[in-house]
């Protein structure tokens, strides 16, 4: 195995320096979500207590899974994680599952009365998905380095 040398340390660090923010909070947020799934896992192994089964589905597939390929799209398309509608989409759908995840966890282990709660959070996540969705297909803007380079004609 080949050590790396300064050159390639360089262009990693460049590479990392290089990732868009909105590509950062989502992995953070990514991260904290699988630890609560992997913790909402835990207890139920340990309590042998599997009623709160979708809460903990929930919370590693839109938690970790959805959160961590959200910011894997916006690192490889830097140019769509310009502006406000990414950050926008990230504190929509960031809000909407921490006010969904915990309210399902308790949900589902025995609070009826906290369903509107649910549902509230669940129409966020909606939201920010359909966010997405318009950040995907809408058309990348151009960074002002990009517009300068381009020769006058």
């Amino acid at each position: 195995m080949q050590r790396p040398n300064s050159t390639t340390l360089s262009v990693a660090a460049s590479r990392a320096a290089a990732m868009p923010a909105v590509s950062r909070a989502f992995y953070g947020s990514a991260i904290l979500f699988l630890l609560a799934g992997i913790g909402v896992g835990l207890h139920m192994a340990a309590s042998q207590d599997h009623s709160a089964v979708a809460a903990h589905a929930h919370t590693n597939l839109l938690g970790w899974v959805t959160s961590a390929l959200f910011g894997i799209y916006y690192a490889l398309n830097p140019q769509k994680a310009v502006g406000w509608l990414p950050w926008l989409q990230y504190g929509l759908y960031t809000a909407g599952l921490l006010t969904m995840l915990p309210a399902l966890y308790l949900l589902y282990t025995g609070m009826p009365e906290i369903e509107p709660l649910v549902a509230a959070g669940s129409m966020a996540v909606a939201a920010g998905v359909l966010l997405f969705a318009i950040v995907l297909f809408m058309p990348a803007r151009r960074s002002r380095i990009a517009a300068s380079a381009v020769p006058a004609e």
